[in-house]
């Protein structure tokens, strides 16, 4: 949505969503329109997002592709996580730059190794920074 075309969702959408007996995907209106949990309309099994949720691991394929960007990226922002929830929380060790920011409102593990540790919320920081004319 904000136009950016390569996205990896380590911890996946709830934007999509599927059953989870014979894997039909259904759109967020199916969800939005549905009475209680939602139910498959060809098996009748709960259709879940397709998120990872807490003791399910991430997606391998996923995975892989974001430590391989972070080994190979310039500069890491990371923005609103306290970077306690493994294993996505990990992928900052495969960091090999200088120039690591951190934005979260509390500390986090990483501040000591970070060039700039921004203590505000992201929308704030964020809004500051549109309204800013830059010339790159």
């Amino acid at each position: 949505a904000a136009g950016v075309s390569r996205v990896l969702e380590v911890h996946g959408s709830s934007l999509r969503n599927y059953c989870t007996e014979c894997g039909k995907e259904f759109n967020m209106l199916y969800i939005y329109n549905s009475v209680g949990i939602p139910k498959c309309d060809i098996c009748g099994k709960t259709v879940r997002p397709d998120v990872v949720l807490f003791d399910e691991c991430l997606p391998p394929d996923v995975f892989d592709r974001a430590k391989k960007d972070i080994y190979n990226a310039d500069m890491l922002i990371i923005v609103g996580t306290s970077l306690t929830v493994q294993p996505a929380c990990s992928l900052i060790n495969f960091y090999r730059g200088d120039d690591l920011i951190i934005m979260n409102l509390t500390p986090t593990s990483a501040d000591r190794y970070a060039r700039l540790v921004i203590r505000d919320s992201a929308d704030k920081v964020f809004e500051y920074l549109m309204e800013r004319e830059y010339d790159f």
